[in-house]
């Protein structure tokens, strides 16, 4: 072959001259000159290791000089690869130096991420030692390209002429600080409430006024609850107030096209009212007035994906970042919620005691009724106390009896020798599906005939028992009666004022048309028993929130307790005063050095990868390291069940607890990141997993 002209070898020696290294060390051709007025783009790119969370600079070709705007979808070369990335910021040169990879492609024009989220994202993870990425895919969903093509984005706001119904008298007056919180939200103040509300469905109804007050102040609002039963309550009371079209829902039931288009037009600036779940934590309302997150107790706030941020933090974060105010409701109240009491950070709402009289039903434990010396009634599910409740209530209306345990028999034992009946295979607690043969509660695995490897006998007794078992005993006890069950994967959506008997586990209660006549919290003290820091304040949580779809005492509503009298929890509920609970928790909880007294941390894996993360680890000074501990072996996942995310492998496991005090929080989470960046950028083996004040500590 002939040797290149000697123009071409030339051009060739200046190409190989003129390369450069990128953001990622690798190299490609440079950039002709191009009048870029802020040529650098810093980009958040989507990748979730802990060494690389920090942003990168690319450079902006003139093709994409008007396209590449802050808050927009880019495309970038990263590791010899295209990924995606968000642009924050565009600036003049590089801190780095050296010539720059070009972004590949601007995938939307559409700003989806505005700069305070982002900042609120960084926060986040800057609070819970993870990553930016990761936060990023909880606060801004997946794009949905047919929905930005099919809305204009220069549309008005729909909010500017609201024409919901006359406000009437607010809700708030039953409160004699609520309504100053809602007069200083008109006014465009930013106060701070942990609320104690009265039972029923006005909460929907305050928070709603809420909202409208601070509409009047030219400021948007962000309302986060638990579940989609509040969600579609609360958006009843929001139309009814503000009108049809003037807020919008984010929710991960609406499917990605309804929820992009909510999202779309919250971040366009078409309404400034958004109601979700979770991630509506992180709406990009502005300018933002107020922050409210109802029932914080609910572990359903509990972000499950990394990195494990609660929505009550969010909110609180985001708060104070945009000086907006801060609402805190429920029924029951936490021990964090008390907390902010005590450091001052926020004022209490809450009705007078005579009020919470009259509003609550009544509320008695079965063990103060007649018959309770009685030991054959005090040994039955069904004391005398409450059965007469049951018996009085069915001729008033709907009664509802809540049932800690779904299933049949969930916990059986050998007939003869009491002990628990476990699964030959993998150990696994056996049940009783019903009339069916026992299987194992963690396997599935059916067992027709089961022998008790203790004493050898055949048979099986009950344990524990279920709201299935239960609601066939009171179908018996009560003939002639109706008995419906709720339960997870089958919520009866609300119940008319007919006579019948409405069995629930705990969160799935339907509210009657007119409230429940009677209401018999069942087996109270397994929800007390339970091996967690949160039982006591769980159970409470639970009781108060069946007690508030009872009638009030005035119409003669009450409320049965099935559970030891002398315990903090059930004289709370009796009483009717969660906020004595909650700061008798705080105070044990500050004896004991637990959350939220101090700040705890879990480092959870496999024994090697947790050794690793603690040879790194420079904790702050005075930071309590406890472990590590060998943790028990997780139940078998069924093969047909995918694994959870963020779910650790079936691998022996061993967890390390660390408690530092509440002004060292940062600087944990930032040294727990920067150990497992250390081990990342090594692609050390094994696995581990990082939670900053983990829900189930206990």
């Amino acid at each position: 072959m002939s040797a290149p002209p000697a123009e071409q070898l030339e051009l060739l020696r200046g190409a190989t001259g003129r390369r450069r290294r990128t953001g990622t060390g690798r190299a490609e051709n440079p950039p002709t000159a191009e009048p870029v007025t802020l040529p650098v783009a810093r980009v958040a790119v989507d990748l979730p290791l802990p060494h690389l969370d920090r942003l990168f600079d690319y450079r902006v070709p003139a093709s994409l000089d008007d396209a590449a705007q802050p808050g927009t979808r880019v495309r970038v070369r990263f590791a010899g690869r295209d990924v995606d990335g968000f642009l924050v910021e565009r600036v003049d040169a590089s801190e780095h130096g050296g010539r720059l990879a070009p972004l590949r492609r601007v995938v939307s024009p559409e700003r989806v991420l505005a700069p305070e989220v982002l900042r609120l994202a960084r926060a986040v993870a800057d609070g819970y030692a993870g990553t930016l990425a990761d936060v990023l895919r909880l606060a801004v969903p997946p794009r949905h390209a047919a929905t930005e093509r099919e809305t204009d984005p220069a549309a008005d706001p729909v909010d500017r002429d609201r024409s919901g119904t006359a406000p009437g008298p607010s809700p708030w007056a039953a409160y004699p600080a609520g309504a100053a919180f809602r007069a200083r939200l008109a006014t465009g103040d930013s106060p701070r409430a942990v609320w104690t509300a009265l039972p029923g469905e006005e909460w929907a109804r305050a928070v709603a006024d809420a909202a409208a007050a601070t509409l009047d102040s030219g400021r948007g609002t962000v309302v986060v609850v638990p579940d989609r039963r509040d969600l579609d309550l609360l958006d009843r009371r929001i139309a009814d107030r503000l009108g049809e079209g003037a807020h919008v829902r984010l929710e991960a039931d609406l499917g990605p096209t309804a929820r992009y288009r909510a999202f779309l037009a919250t971040a366009r600036g078409r309404v400034r009212v958004v109601l979700g779940t979770r991630a509506a934590a992180f709406a990009p309302v502005t300018p933002l007035g107020l922050v409210v997150v109802w029932d914080d107790g609910d572990d359903l706030h509990a972000e499950p994906r990394a990195p494990y941020p609660h929505t009550r933090e969010v909110l609180r974060l985001r708060a104070e970042q945009a000086g907006a105010a801060f609402l805190l409701g429920g029924w029951s109240r936490t021990a964090e919620a008390a907390d902010l009491l005590r450091t001052g950070w926020a004022r209490e709402i809450v009705a007078p005691r005579q009020e919470r009289r009259a509003a609550w039903p009544r509320v008695v434990t079965a063990a103060d009724g007649p018959g309770h010396d009685d030991p054959l009634a005090a040994a039955g599910r069904l004391p005398r106390r409450a059965w007469t409740a049951v018996h009085e209530g069915l001729r008033a209306g709907p009664v509802l009896v809540q049932v800690p345990r779904t299933g049949y028999l969930p916990g059986v034992s050998c007939r003869g020798c009491r002990r628990a009946a476990r699964c030959p295979g993998c150990h696994g607690p056996l049940r009783l599906p019903g009339n069916g043969s026992p299987e194992c509660g963690w396997c599935g695995r059916t067992l027709p005939v089961w022998t008790c490897p203790g004493c050898g006998r055949p048979g099986l007794r009950a344990r524990t028992v279920g709201v299935e078992r239960t609601a066939e005993e009171l179908g018996r006890a009560f003939p002639g009666t109706g008995v419906v069950v709720s339960r997870p994967g089958r919520v009866l959506p609300r119940i008319t004022g007919e006579a019948v008997l409405v069995l629930a586990t705990p969160g799935v209660e339907p509210p009657a048309t007119e409230g429940y006549a009677a209401a018999v919290l069942l087996d109270g003290d397994a929800l007390l028993e339970r091996p967690d820091l949160r039982a006591g304040e769980e159970a409470l949580r639970r009781w108060f929130a069946a007690a508030a779809l009872v009638r009030p005492a005035t119409a003669g509503g009450t409320v049965v307790l099935c559970a030891d009298p002398g315990v903090a929890p059930v004289q709370a509920l009796v009483r009717l005063d969660p906020g004595w609970h909650a700061e008798r928790e705080l105070e044990e909880r500050t004896v004991l050095s637990l959350p939220p007294a101090v700040t705890a941390a879990t480092v959870t894996g496999s024994p090697d990868a947790v050794t690793q993360i603690m040879e790194r680890l420079r904790i702050p000074e005075g930071t309590e390291v406890l472990g590590p501990v060998p943790l028990p072996d997780p139940p078998p996942r069924p093969a047909a069940q995918p694994p959870a995310d963020g779910a650790l492998p079936a691998e022996p496991r061993s967890r390390v607890l660390l408690r530092a005090r509440p002004a060292d929080r940062l600087r944990l989470a930032a040294a727990l990141h920067e150990a497992a960046a250390a081990r990342s950028a090594r692609r050390e083996s094994g696995t581990v997993r990082l939670r900053l004040d983990p829900p189930d500590i206990g």
